[in-house]
């Protein structure tokens, strides 16, 4: 049981240490590789084309886009 108090307070110190660099720098944790645009890869998947559920979804995006513009174009004031 002294060995959970233990990690858990190590624990606890480490998110305090975080919490207090956060609110010094202003800078949240970030990673050092730059993700995966770092490597090259545009996407998370390397399929040539997008599932259906991924179609579906850009094709309802780019519906509401279409609707916004068409607002902003008719738009009395």
């Amino acid at each position: 049981m002294s060995t959970f108090i233990a990690t858990f307070g190590f624990m606890l110190l480490l998110f305090g240490l975080m919490s207090v660099g956060y609110l010094v720098k202003k800078k949240s944790i970030s990673g050092s590789c730059g993700g995966l645009a770092g490597v090259g890869i545009d996407k998370e998947c390397d399929c040539p084309e997008p599932c259906d559920k991924r179609k579906a979804k850009m094709a309802k995006e780019a519906a509401e886009a279409e609707r916004r513009e068409r607002l902003v174009q008719h738009r009395i004031i």
